[in-house]
C-alpha cells in the first residue's frame, strides 16, 4: 500500500483514501513535523510542530519510533493537561 502523506518541493501531497482511522501519517516539510490522521467521523486531522529537537529527533529516527518520540514530546512537556 502506498503511504497516503508525500512530502514534495512544491507542498504535501494527501491520499486520505488511503488512511485507516485514528492511525498516524507524519511527512517532514520546510524543517517542520507535519502529522496527519482521519478520525471516527473520516474528517482530516492536522498538527504542525515546529520545535528543533523534536524535528531533528523525528528525522533521525525510524518510522517505528516516531510515535514513541512524539509520546515523549508529550509526557515531557505535560500537552495532556
Amino acid at each position: 500500500m502506498d503511504y497516503p502523506v508525500i512530502a514534495e518541493s512544491e507542498g504535501i501531497k494527501l491520499k486520505p483514501e488511503l488512511m485507516e482511522i485514528e492511525k498516524l501519517y507524519y511527512c517532514i516539510f520546510q524543517d517542520k513535523v507535519m502529522l496527519f490522521f482521519k478520525d471516527q467521523n473520516e474528517l482530516l486531522n492536522c498538527y504542525e510542530i515546529e520545535d528543533k529537537e523534536i524535528v531533528d529527533t523525528v528525522k533521525s529516527s525510524s518510522t517505528e519510533n516516531i510515535e514513541n518520540v512524539l509520546q515523549k514530546f508529550v509526557d515531557k512537556e505535560n500537552v495532556n493537561h
